[in-house]
Protein backbone atom coordinates (compact mmCIF):
# COMPACT_ATOMS: atom_id res chain seq x y z
CA UNK A 1 0.00 0.00 0.00
CA UNK A 2 1.52 3.35 -1.02
CA UNK A 3 2.58 5.76 1.65
CA UNK A 4 1.14 9.26 1.36
CA UNK A 5 2.73 12.48 2.54
CA UNK A 6 1.95 14.07 5.87
CA UNK A 7 -1.17 16.22 6.07
CA UNK A 8 -0.99 19.69 4.64
CA UNK A 9 -2.09 22.76 6.51
CA UNK A 10 -5.76 23.45 5.91
CA UNK A 11 -7.88 26.54 5.72
CA UNK A 12 -8.17 27.99 9.18
CA UNK A 13 -4.84 26.64 10.35
CA UNK A 14 -3.14 29.97 10.30
CA UNK A 15 -5.59 31.53 12.72
CA UNK A 16 -5.81 28.58 15.03
CA UNK A 17 -2.49 27.75 16.61
CA UNK A 18 -3.10 26.09 19.95
CA UNK A 19 -5.86 28.37 21.19
CA UNK A 20 -9.23 26.81 22.11
CA UNK A 21 -10.98 25.47 19.06
CA UNK A 22 -14.22 27.37 19.76
CA UNK A 23 -12.31 30.67 19.48
CA UNK A 24 -11.67 29.91 15.81
CA UNK A 25 -14.41 31.81 13.97
CA UNK A 26 -14.52 29.44 10.98
CA UNK A 27 -14.96 26.42 13.21
CA UNK A 28 -17.39 28.23 15.52
CA UNK A 29 -19.67 28.92 12.56
CA UNK A 30 -19.44 25.30 11.47
CA UNK A 31 -20.06 24.09 15.03
CA UNK A 32 -23.10 26.35 15.39
CA UNK A 33 -24.61 25.04 12.17
CA UNK A 34 -23.91 21.42 13.06
CA UNK A 35 -25.39 21.95 16.54
CA UNK A 36 -28.55 23.44 15.03
CA UNK A 37 -28.87 20.52 12.62
CA UNK A 38 -28.33 18.04 15.46
CA UNK A 39 -30.98 19.72 17.60
CA UNK A 40 -33.44 19.75 14.69
CA UNK A 41 -32.72 16.09 13.92
CA UNK A 42 -33.31 15.07 17.53
CA UNK A 43 -36.37 17.30 17.97
CA UNK A 44 -38.46 15.99 15.06
CA UNK A 45 -39.38 12.55 16.48
CA UNK A 46 -39.91 14.06 19.93
CA UNK A 47 -42.28 16.75 18.63
CA UNK A 48 -44.14 14.21 16.51
CA UNK A 49 -44.47 12.13 19.67
CA UNK A 50 -46.12 15.14 21.32
CA UNK A 51 -48.59 15.15 18.43
CA UNK A 52 -49.54 11.58 19.37
CA UNK A 53 -50.13 12.70 22.96
CA UNK A 54 -52.47 15.50 21.90
CA UNK A 55 -54.20 13.11 19.45
CA UNK A 56 -53.44 15.10 16.31
CA UNK A 57 -51.45 12.08 15.11
CA UNK A 58 -52.00 8.36 15.59
CA UNK A 59 -49.34 5.95 16.83
CA UNK A 60 -49.40 4.04 13.52
CA UNK A 61 -49.04 7.32 11.64
CA UNK A 62 -46.04 8.21 13.80
CA UNK A 63 -44.36 4.94 12.85
CA UNK A 64 -45.04 5.66 9.16
CA UNK A 65 -43.55 9.15 9.40
CA UNK A 66 -40.42 7.95 11.20
CA UNK A 67 -40.00 5.18 8.64
CA UNK A 68 -40.32 7.74 5.82
CA UNK A 69 -37.70 9.90 7.49
CA UNK A 70 -35.32 6.94 7.77
CA UNK A 71 -35.83 6.03 4.11
CA UNK A 72 -35.10 9.61 3.07
CA UNK A 73 -31.99 9.65 5.26
CA UNK A 74 -30.57 6.43 3.84
CA UNK A 75 -31.36 7.41 0.25
CA UNK A 76 -29.65 10.79 0.60
CA UNK A 77 -26.45 9.76 2.38
CA UNK A 78 -24.65 8.15 -0.60
CA UNK A 79 -25.91 10.80 -3.03
CA UNK A 80 -24.70 13.58 -0.74
CA UNK A 81 -21.33 11.89 -0.36
CA UNK A 82 -20.81 11.99 -4.12
CA UNK A 83 -22.11 15.55 -4.49
CA UNK A 84 -19.98 16.82 -1.60
CA UNK A 85 -16.87 15.43 -3.28
CA UNK A 86 -17.83 16.65 -6.76
CA UNK A 87 -18.89 20.13 -5.67
CA UNK A 88 -18.67 22.52 -2.72
CA UNK A 89 -19.40 20.85 0.63
CA UNK A 90 -20.74 24.22 1.77
CA UNK A 91 -23.38 24.20 -0.98
CA UNK A 92 -24.43 20.67 -0.07
CA UNK A 93 -24.97 21.81 3.53
CA UNK A 94 -26.91 24.86 2.29
CA UNK A 95 -29.31 22.93 0.07
CA UNK A 96 -29.72 20.09 2.57
CA UNK A 97 -30.60 22.58 5.31
CA UNK A 98 -33.03 24.40 3.03
CA UNK A 99 -34.74 21.13 2.09
CA UNK A 100 -35.23 20.10 5.71
CA UNK A 101 -36.24 23.64 6.63
CA UNK A 102 -38.90 23.68 3.92
CA UNK A 103 -40.21 20.27 4.98
CA UNK A 104 -40.96 21.39 8.55
CA UNK A 105 -43.87 23.76 7.80
CA UNK A 106 -45.29 21.19 5.38
CA UNK A 107 -45.32 18.71 8.25
CA UNK A 108 -47.11 21.31 10.34
CA UNK A 109 -49.67 21.94 7.58
CA UNK A 110 -50.41 18.21 7.28
CA UNK A 111 -51.14 17.70 10.98
CA UNK A 112 -54.63 16.22 11.42
CA UNK A 113 -55.21 16.69 7.68
CA UNK A 114 -53.02 14.53 5.42
CA UNK A 115 -50.70 11.77 6.58
CA UNK A 116 -49.40 11.12 3.01
CA UNK A 117 -48.38 14.79 2.77
CA UNK A 118 -46.63 14.51 6.12
CA UNK A 119 -44.89 11.30 5.04
CA UNK A 120 -43.55 13.00 1.91
CA UNK A 121 -42.33 15.93 4.00
CA UNK A 122 -40.75 13.56 6.54
CA UNK A 123 -38.86 11.83 3.71
CA UNK A 124 -37.55 15.20 2.50
CA UNK A 125 -36.56 16.14 6.06
CA UNK A 126 -34.72 12.83 6.42
CA UNK A 127 -32.98 13.40 3.10
CA UNK A 128 -31.74 16.79 4.32
CA UNK A 129 -30.49 15.22 7.53
CA UNK A 130 -28.71 12.47 5.62
CA UNK A 131 -27.14 14.90 3.18
CA UNK A 132 -25.72 17.04 5.99
CA UNK A 133 -23.82 14.20 7.67
CA UNK A 134 -21.01 13.50 5.17
CA UNK A 135 -20.81 17.15 4.13
CA UNK A 136 -20.30 18.39 7.70
CA UNK A 137 -17.74 15.66 8.28
CA UNK A 138 -15.75 16.75 5.26
CA UNK A 139 -16.15 20.46 6.06
CA UNK A 140 -14.54 19.89 9.46
CA UNK A 141 -11.40 18.68 7.70
CA UNK A 142 -11.46 21.78 5.49
CA UNK A 143 -11.76 24.45 8.18
CA UNK A 144 -9.68 22.89 10.99
CA UNK A 145 -5.94 22.19 10.84
CA UNK A 146 -4.84 18.60 11.42
CA UNK A 147 -3.41 19.27 14.86
CA UNK A 148 -6.77 20.36 16.30
CA UNK A 149 -9.23 18.04 14.57
CA UNK A 150 -9.55 15.75 17.56
CA UNK A 151 -10.57 18.76 19.66
CA UNK A 152 -12.94 19.86 16.90
CA UNK A 153 -14.62 16.46 16.64
CA UNK A 154 -14.91 16.31 20.42
CA UNK A 155 -16.58 19.73 20.41
CA UNK A 156 -19.01 18.52 17.75
CA UNK A 157 -20.01 15.45 19.73
CA UNK A 158 -20.23 17.46 22.97
CA UNK A 159 -22.83 19.67 21.31
CA UNK A 160 -24.84 16.61 20.29
CA UNK A 161 -24.73 15.11 23.78
CA UNK A 162 -25.66 18.35 25.53
CA UNK A 163 -28.57 18.75 23.14
CA UNK A 164 -29.74 15.22 23.92
CA UNK A 165 -29.46 15.86 27.65
CA UNK A 166 -31.27 19.19 27.87
CA UNK A 167 -33.45 18.91 24.78
CA UNK A 168 -36.38 16.95 26.26
CA UNK A 169 -36.82 19.42 29.10
CA UNK A 170 -36.60 22.38 26.72
CA UNK A 171 -39.11 20.88 24.29
CA UNK A 172 -41.50 20.01 27.10
CA UNK A 173 -41.24 23.57 28.40
CA UNK A 174 -41.92 25.06 24.96
CA UNK A 175 -44.88 22.71 24.50
CA UNK A 176 -46.58 24.47 27.43
CA UNK A 177 -46.69 27.70 25.40
CA UNK A 178 -46.67 26.47 21.77
CA UNK A 179 -48.71 23.87 19.90
CA UNK A 180 -47.17 21.08 17.84
CA UNK A 181 -47.43 22.99 14.57
CA UNK A 182 -45.48 25.92 16.01
CA UNK A 183 -42.81 23.56 17.33
CA UNK A 184 -42.45 22.04 13.87
CA UNK A 185 -42.00 25.49 12.36
CA UNK A 186 -39.33 26.09 15.01
CA UNK A 187 -37.52 22.98 13.78
CA UNK A 188 -37.57 24.53 10.31
CA UNK A 189 -35.92 27.66 11.68
CA UNK A 190 -33.17 25.53 13.22
CA UNK A 191 -32.52 24.05 9.80
CA UNK A 192 -32.18 27.55 8.36
CA UNK A 193 -29.45 28.21 10.94
CA UNK A 194 -27.76 24.97 9.87
CA UNK A 195 -28.00 26.04 6.23
CA UNK A 196 -26.79 29.63 6.43
CA UNK A 197 -24.41 29.98 9.39
CA UNK A 198 -21.44 27.75 8.40
CA UNK A 199 -18.76 29.48 6.36
CA UNK A 200 -17.09 28.37 3.17
CA UNK A 201 -14.49 25.61 3.32
CA UNK A 202 -11.71 24.86 0.89
CA UNK A 203 -12.33 23.04 -2.37
CA UNK A 204 -12.40 19.21 -2.18
CA UNK A 205 -8.98 17.81 -2.84
CA UNK A 206 -6.92 20.76 -1.64
CA UNK A 207 -6.96 20.05 2.07
CA UNK A 208 -6.43 17.48 4.53
CA UNK A 209 -5.93 13.84 4.85
CA UNK A 210 -2.73 11.93 4.64
CA UNK A 211 -4.37 9.84 2.01
CA UNK A 212 -4.77 12.83 -0.23
CA UNK A 213 -2.13 11.72 -2.68
CA UNK A 214 -3.22 8.16 -2.58
CA UNK A 215 -5.28 8.02 -5.73
CA UNK A 216 -5.93 9.67 -9.02
CA UNK A 217 -8.67 12.21 -9.50
CA UNK A 218 -12.03 10.89 -10.63
CA UNK A 219 -12.66 11.29 -14.32
CA UNK A 220 -15.00 14.19 -15.13
CA UNK A 221 -18.52 13.29 -16.19
CA UNK A 222 -18.53 9.88 -14.52
CA UNK A 223 -21.81 8.41 -13.30
CA UNK A 224 -23.03 8.49 -9.74
CA UNK A 225 -22.39 4.75 -9.34
CA UNK A 226 -18.86 5.10 -10.68
CA UNK A 227 -18.14 7.98 -8.32
CA UNK A 228 -19.58 6.14 -5.34
CA UNK A 229 -17.55 3.09 -6.36
CA UNK A 230 -14.42 5.24 -6.18
CA UNK A 231 -15.38 6.07 -2.61
CA UNK A 232 -15.77 2.38 -1.81
CA UNK A 233 -12.36 1.67 -3.33
CA UNK A 234 -10.86 4.49 -1.29
CA UNK A 235 -12.35 2.95 1.86
CA UNK A 236 -10.86 -0.42 0.93
CA UNK A 237 -7.41 1.19 0.75
CA UNK A 238 -7.62 1.50 4.55
CA UNK A 239 -7.97 -1.92 6.22
CA UNK A 240 -8.38 -0.25 9.62
CA UNK A 241 -11.45 1.58 8.29
CA UNK A 242 -13.10 -1.55 6.91
CA UNK A 243 -12.41 -3.45 10.14
CA UNK A 244 -13.60 -0.59 12.36
CA UNK A 245 -16.73 -0.01 10.30
CA UNK A 246 -17.57 -3.70 10.51
CA UNK A 247 -17.19 -3.57 14.29
CA UNK A 248 -19.25 -0.37 14.59
CA UNK A 249 -22.02 -1.79 12.41
CA UNK A 250 -22.14 -4.99 14.48
CA UNK A 251 -22.33 -3.06 17.76
CA UNK A 252 -25.10 -0.75 16.55
CA UNK A 253 -27.11 -3.53 14.91
CA UNK A 254 -26.97 -5.71 18.03
CA UNK A 255 -26.08 -3.74 21.16
CA UNK A 256 -27.97 -0.54 20.36
CA UNK A 257 -30.95 -2.46 19.05
CA UNK A 258 -31.08 -4.91 21.95
CA UNK A 259 -31.02 -2.22 24.58
CA UNK A 260 -33.46 -0.09 22.60
CA UNK A 261 -35.99 -2.91 22.75
CA UNK A 262 -35.02 -4.65 26.00
CA UNK A 263 -34.31 -1.70 28.28
CA UNK A 264 -37.93 -0.45 28.36
CA UNK A 265 -39.17 -4.02 28.90
CA UNK A 266 -36.70 -4.72 31.71
CA UNK A 267 -37.43 -1.37 33.32
CA UNK A 268 -41.15 -2.16 33.34
CA UNK A 269 -41.15 -5.90 34.08
CA UNK A 270 -38.14 -6.35 36.37
CA UNK A 271 -38.11 -3.05 38.22
CA UNK A 272 -41.73 -1.93 37.86
CA UNK A 273 -40.77 1.69 37.16
CA UNK A 274 -39.69 3.92 34.31
CA UNK A 275 -36.94 5.34 36.53
CA UNK A 276 -34.45 2.70 35.38
CA UNK A 277 -35.14 3.53 31.72
CA UNK A 278 -34.77 7.27 32.27
CA UNK A 279 -31.76 6.84 34.57
CA UNK A 280 -29.92 4.53 32.19
CA UNK A 281 -30.39 6.84 29.21
CA UNK A 282 -29.36 9.87 31.25
CA UNK A 283 -26.29 7.99 32.53
CA UNK A 284 -25.39 7.05 28.95
CA UNK A 285 -25.54 10.67 27.81
CA UNK A 286 -23.60 11.87 30.86
CA UNK A 287 -20.96 9.21 30.20
CA UNK A 288 -20.71 10.30 26.58
CA UNK A 289 -20.17 13.89 27.69
CA UNK A 290 -17.37 12.75 29.99
CA UNK A 291 -15.87 10.65 27.21
CA UNK A 292 -15.87 13.55 24.76
CA UNK A 293 -14.18 15.82 27.31
CA UNK A 294 -11.56 13.15 28.00
CA UNK A 295 -10.72 12.34 24.38
CA UNK A 296 -10.46 16.03 23.45
CA UNK A 297 -7.08 16.03 25.25
CA UNK A 298 -6.04 12.40 25.70
CA UNK A 299 -3.61 10.91 23.16
CA UNK A 300 -3.31 7.17 23.90
CA UNK A 301 -0.24 5.22 22.79
CA UNK A 302 -2.34 3.07 20.43
CA UNK A 303 -5.27 5.33 19.52
CA UNK A 304 -7.04 2.84 17.28
CA UNK A 305 -7.00 0.00 19.76
CA UNK A 306 -8.01 2.33 22.58
CA UNK A 307 -10.93 3.50 20.45
CA UNK A 308 -12.00 -0.07 19.68
CA UNK A 309 -11.79 -0.92 23.39
CA UNK A 310 -14.14 2.02 23.99
CA UNK A 311 -16.53 0.69 21.36
CA UNK A 312 -16.47 -2.75 23.00
CA UNK A 313 -17.49 -1.14 26.30
CA UNK A 314 -21.01 -0.86 24.89
CA UNK A 315 -21.32 -4.57 25.60
CA UNK A 316 -21.73 -3.78 29.30
CA UNK A 317 -25.09 -2.16 28.54
CA UNK A 318 -26.93 -5.30 27.31
CA UNK A 319 -24.96 -7.41 29.80
CA UNK A 320 -26.31 -5.38 32.72
CA UNK A 321 -29.87 -6.32 31.72
CA UNK A 322 -29.34 -10.09 31.79
CA UNK A 323 -29.63 -10.62 35.55
CA UNK A 324 -31.72 -8.78 38.18
CA UNK A 325 -29.18 -6.35 39.61
CA UNK A 326 -29.50 -3.11 41.52
CA UNK A 327 -30.64 -0.23 39.26
CA UNK A 328 -27.39 1.57 40.03
CA UNK A 329 -25.50 -1.25 38.29
CA UNK A 330 -27.55 -0.77 35.13
CA UNK A 331 -26.98 2.97 35.19
CA UNK A 332 -23.25 2.52 35.79
CA UNK A 333 -23.04 0.11 32.85
CA UNK A 334 -24.74 2.63 30.59
CA UNK A 335 -22.41 5.38 31.81
CA UNK A 336 -19.41 3.21 30.90
CA UNK A 337 -20.97 2.53 27.49
CA UNK A 338 -21.41 6.28 26.97
CA UNK A 339 -17.78 7.03 27.84
CA UNK A 340 -16.65 4.26 25.53
CA UNK A 341 -18.68 5.32 22.52
CA UNK A 342 -17.06 8.75 22.47
CA UNK A 343 -13.61 7.27 23.04
CA UNK A 344 -14.35 5.56 19.72
CA UNK A 345 -16.28 8.23 17.81
CA UNK A 346 -13.85 11.12 18.11
CA UNK A 347 -10.63 9.26 17.09
CA UNK A 348 -12.62 7.47 14.37
CA UNK A 349 -13.79 10.70 12.73
CA UNK A 350 -10.39 12.30 13.21
CA UNK A 351 -8.59 9.37 11.61
CA UNK A 352 -10.88 9.43 8.58
CA UNK A 353 -10.22 13.15 8.12
CA UNK A 354 -6.47 12.49 8.38
CA UNK A 355 -6.07 9.33 6.34
CA UNK A 356 -8.71 9.40 3.61
CA UNK A 357 -8.04 11.19 0.33
CA UNK A 358 -9.57 14.68 0.78
CA UNK A 359 -11.48 14.57 -2.52
CA UNK A 360 -13.14 11.29 -1.43
CA UNK A 361 -13.69 11.99 2.25
CA UNK A 362 -17.40 12.76 1.93
CA UNK A 363 -18.03 9.50 0.04
CA UNK A 364 -16.14 7.43 2.59
CA UNK A 365 -18.02 9.20 5.40
CA UNK A 366 -21.30 8.49 3.63
CA UNK A 367 -20.38 4.80 3.52
CA UNK A 368 -19.77 4.95 7.27
CA UNK A 369 -23.19 6.50 7.99
CA UNK A 370 -24.97 4.32 5.43
CA UNK A 371 -23.84 1.04 6.98
CA UNK A 372 -23.77 1.94 10.66
CA UNK A 373 -27.12 3.75 10.64
CA UNK A 374 -28.66 1.77 7.79
CA UNK A 375 -28.51 -1.60 9.51
CA UNK A 376 -29.87 -0.29 12.82
CA UNK A 377 -33.54 -0.57 11.73
CA UNK A 378 -32.89 -4.14 10.62
CA UNK A 379 -31.48 -4.93 14.05
CA UNK A 380 -34.49 -3.37 15.74
CA UNK A 381 -36.83 -5.37 13.51
CA UNK A 382 -35.11 -8.68 14.33
CA UNK A 383 -34.41 -8.22 18.04
CA UNK A 384 -38.03 -8.11 19.20
CA UNK A 385 -39.01 -11.42 17.49
CA UNK A 386 -35.78 -12.98 18.78
CA UNK A 387 -36.64 -11.98 22.36
CA UNK A 388 -40.14 -13.43 21.95
CA UNK A 389 -38.75 -16.68 20.54
CA UNK A 390 -35.75 -17.27 22.82
CA UNK A 391 -36.28 -14.96 25.79
CA UNK A 392 -34.51 -11.74 26.70
CA UNK A 393 -31.51 -13.24 28.53
CA UNK A 394 -30.06 -15.36 25.68
CA UNK A 395 -30.55 -12.55 23.17
CA UNK A 396 -28.90 -10.01 25.46
CA UNK A 397 -25.96 -12.33 26.13
CA UNK A 398 -25.50 -12.88 22.39
CA UNK A 399 -25.63 -9.14 21.75
CA UNK A 400 -23.14 -8.41 24.55
CA UNK A 401 -20.79 -11.07 23.16
CA UNK A 402 -21.02 -9.47 19.70
CA UNK A 403 -20.25 -6.04 21.17
CA UNK A 404 -17.12 -7.42 22.83
CA UNK A 405 -16.00 -9.72 20.01
CA UNK A 406 -16.44 -7.48 16.95
CA UNK A 407 -14.09 -4.67 18.12
CA UNK A 408 -11.62 -7.29 19.40
CA UNK A 409 -11.55 -8.88 15.94
CA UNK A 410 -11.10 -5.45 14.32
CA UNK A 411 -8.16 -4.74 16.64
CA UNK A 412 -6.32 -7.73 15.13
CA UNK A 413 -5.91 -5.82 11.86
CA UNK A 414 -2.38 -4.35 12.11
CA UNK A 415 -3.31 -0.87 10.89
CA UNK A 416 -6.08 -0.68 13.50
CA UNK A 417 -3.49 0.05 16.16
CA UNK A 418 -3.24 3.69 15.09
CA UNK A 419 -6.17 3.92 12.66
CA UNK A 420 -3.50 4.48 10.02
CA UNK A 421 -1.79 2.59 7.23
CA UNK A 422 1.46 3.68 8.94
CA UNK A 423 1.07 1.52 12.08
CA UNK A 424 4.49 2.38 13.43
CA UNK A 425 4.14 6.11 12.85
CA UNK A 426 3.22 8.65 15.44
CA UNK A 427 -0.31 10.00 14.87
CA UNK A 428 -0.47 13.16 12.77
CA UNK A 429 -2.19 15.12 15.54
CA UNK A 430 0.67 14.40 17.92
CA UNK A 431 3.23 15.51 15.35
CA UNK A 432 1.33 18.71 14.67
CA UNK A 433 0.78 19.67 18.30
CA UNK A 434 3.83 18.19 19.99
CA UNK A 435 1.65 15.95 22.16
CA UNK A 436 3.35 12.91 23.66
CA UNK A 437 2.05 9.39 23.17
Amino acid sequence: MPTSPAPTTTRGAGSGGRRPILLDVAFLRLWTGATASGLATWALPFVLGLAVLDRTLGATDLGLLLAARTIGFLAAVPVAGVLADRHSRRKVVLWAGLASGAAAPVLAAGLDRSVPLMAAAAAVAGAGQGACRPAYQALTAEVVDAGRRQQANAAMTLAVRVTTLVGPSLAALLAVFLDTAALLVGIGLLWLVAAFVPGRGARPGVTGGAGGAGGAKDAPGTSFLADFGEGVREARRHPWFIAGLGALTAVIATGYSATGVALPLVSRDEYGTEVVLAGAMTAYTAGALAGALLIARWRPRSPGRAALAGLAAYGFAPLSLVLPVHPAVVMAAYAVAGVGIELFNVPWFTAAQREVAPDRLARVSSLDFLLSYGLAPLGLALIAPAIEAFGAAPVLVACAFTCFAAPAAAALVPSSRGFSHRPAAEPAEARATGATR
